[in-house]
C-alpha cells in the first residue's frame, strides 16, 4: 500500500512570519502614499516657468504625464534646472522632455533663519 504524500505549497509557511512583521506589511500598505493629480498646464504656461526659473537659478518641482499600473503619478522631481537640449531639461540628474511635463511650478525659497 502506497500512500501518497499531497505537499500544502506555500499554506504550510504561513505560520513562520511574526506578528510583528505582518502588522508592519499592513501599515505599509495603508499608508502607501498618493500623489493627486495636478492641473494640466499648457505648454506657454511650462514655458514661461521654465524660463523664469532658468534665469533666476531657482527649484522647480515638476510633475510628469505619467502614472504607474494603479494610475498614480509619481513624485514630483525638484531641483534646479542644470540644462536643456531641443527636446527637454535637466534637472539633477534627470533628463525630462517638455511633452512629458504636466505641471511644474517654483518651490518656494526658505532661510535657513526661519526654519524652525
Amino acid at each position: 500500500m502506497t500512500i501518497e504524500y499531497q505537499d500544502r505549497g506555500v499554506i504550510k509557511y504561513n505560520g513562520f512570519y511574526l506578528s510583528d512583521h505582518t502588522e508592519r506589511l499592513d501599515k505599509e500598505k495603508e499608508s502607501k502614499k498618493v500623489n493627486s493629480r495636478k492641473m494640466q498646464m499648457d505648454s506657454d504656461e511650462i514655458g514661461t516657468i521654465l524660463t523664469e526659473a532658468a534665469r533666476s537659478n531657482l527649484e522647480v518641482a515638476i510633475q510628469k504625464e505619467e502614472r504607474d499600473l494603479n494610475g498614480n503619478y509619481p513624485d514630483d522631481i525638484s531641483g534646479k534646472i542644470n540644462g536643456y537640449d531641443e527636446l527637454g531639461i535637466f534637472v539633477g540628474d534627470q533628463k525630462i522632455n517638455y511633452d512629458e511635463i504636466r505641471h511644474i511650478e517654483i518651490i518656494a525659497f526658505k532661510k535657513w533663519s526661519s526654519l524652525s
